[in-house]
């Protein structure tokens, strides 16, 4: 698992190049924002989407639909060694 970016201030230094700075300002004076928000706002999508594509699993109804019925009624372990191994499992899980 990733370690959590922490920072308890407010500032965030980059580096690089001056192509892609110019760049960046050029793109930000067509939004007619400032360096930072435009650089924060973008890097905060950017941010929301890697989130999301980690968090959420996206199934088709059908397959929605088929994990639903799966919950509501489990099939039965098919073998002696699968059912031993659900009676062995501690009572909180």
């Amino acid at each position: 698992m990733p370690r959590a970016a922490i920072d308890d201030n407010k500032r965030m230094n980059l580096r690089v190049s001056p192509e892609t700075k110019a760049k960046i300002v050029r793109a930000a004076a067509l939004r007619n924002t400032d360096l930072t928000n435009f650089v924060t706002q973008t890097a905060l999508r950017e941010a929301e989407a890697v989130i999301e594509a980690a968090e959420v699993v996206r199934v088709s109804a059908r397959d929605y639909a088929r994990v639903l019925e799966l919950l509501d009624s489990p099939p039965r372990p098919l073998n002696a060694k699968v059912r031993a191994a659900i009676v062995a499992l501690p009572d909180n899980i």
